[in-house]
């Protein structure tokens, strides 16, 4: 049996316009294409679809995604393989929440207070966020910058204390921008450009971004959620201040 494109889409949620790009990019083939240049998918390519959308919602690139989907040719042994990064998944999220609640916790005993000083462990806001997620987004949308720039054998090559360290200063750097923000200093203010001088170092400690691939990451502070969360939970308005804050230093400093 086979399904059309627009079939597939239906029963799926992927839009025709994904799978398009699905096979253009060599990812996910249809079984065949009609005279009339439709495309026709059977159980192998839903199968492989499944495949895809676990892997996206485990938060990989399409790059890495097709490697994965391209080495198993066992169905079974492909879902075994994501059965358990979907049950590491549910650990990483579960540690998540408990972060949630410790801070739901401190706030609320601390209720009426306005600045950062709420938090007693600021350090805490972030366990369970796994910042490869930036990382995986940089590799799919700029391979040949990030190949060139050596980062995954930097990464690989950080000690536990090393990558703690660097967690714990972008903690601190999103904590100095919510005070910037909540004091009402303009998102182009020097205060902040100095703020975003660390930001950017530390960035650029593993992988250096160009102007517009900086702006590109402005970007993405306000407007995917899986970075805008990170923000919100510092300070409400804290995702649109950063990447206001980013484009100005981008235009300002970068181009």
């Amino acid at each position: 049996m086979a399904w059309s494109i627009a079939q597939v889409a239906q029963m799926s949620g992927v839009t025709s316009r994904t799978l398009r790009h699905y096979d253009e990019i060599g990812l996910l083939p249809p079984a065949r294409v009609g005279g009339n240049g439709y495309r026709y998918y059977e159980e192998d390519q839903l199968l492989r679809l499944q495949q895809v959308l676990v892997l996206r919602e485990l938060g990989l690139g399409l790059t890495e995604i097709k490697k994965i989907v391209e080495r198993h040719t066992d169905p079974v042994a492909a879902l075994r393989e994501h059965h358990q990064r979907l049950l590491a998944e549910r650990d990483r999220l579960d540690e998540v929440s408990r972060m949630v609640a410790r801070t739901i916790a401190e706030l609320q005993q601390s209720e009426g207070k306005t600045t950062m000083s709420r938090i007693s462990r600021p350090e805490n806001l972030f366990q369970g966020f796994d910042g490869a997620r930036y990382e995986a987004d940089a590799l799919e949308r700029w391979p040949e910058q990030w190949q060139q720039s050596g980062q995954q054998e930097l990464l690989a090559g950080r000690t536990p204390q090393e990558l703690e360290r660097m967690q714990r200063e972008a903690t601190a750097g999103m904590i100095r921008m919510a005070e910037h923000m909540l004091a009402g200093a303009p998102a182009d203010s020097p205060q902040v450009f100095a703020e975003l001088d660390v930001h950017y170092r530390h960035l650029s400690e593993s992988w250096t971004p160009t102007a517009a691939q900086y702006l590109h990451l402005a970007r993405m502070q306000a407007e995917e959620e899986r970075f805008r969360g990170n923000y919100e939970q510092v300070a409400e308005g804290l995702a649109e201040y950063m990447r206001d804050a980013m484009t100005a230093y981008g235009h300002a400093r970068l181009s």
